[in-house]
């Protein structure tokens, strides 16, 4: 993973760090509910057979994430 990198890219058991969140009002606010904020370790866990969505664990909880979600939240190592 380079220093910066769309979330959907994090390889399965990979840990990273929230970077930014390229989203704008309802769908930011909604992401930020789930604990998603700047500096939030996230773990990808499991792909599905087709490859989206994607499992995360994110502050204890386990999420899955449509890539047209992951793909405009940046993380980094």
């Amino acid at each position: 993973i380079d220093s910066c990198t769309a979330l959907n890219r994090l390889p399965v058991g990979q840990k990273a760090r929230v970077s930014s969140i390229l989203f704008e009002g309802t769908a930011r606010r909604r992401l930020m509910d789930l604990g998603m904020i700047e500096g939030t370790e996230i773990k990808s866990l499991y792909k599905s057979p087709a490859g989206n969505p994607i499992a995360y664990m994110i502050r204890g909880a386990v999420i899955a994430l449509r890539t047209d979600v992951t793909e405009k939240i940046l993380v980094s190592k």
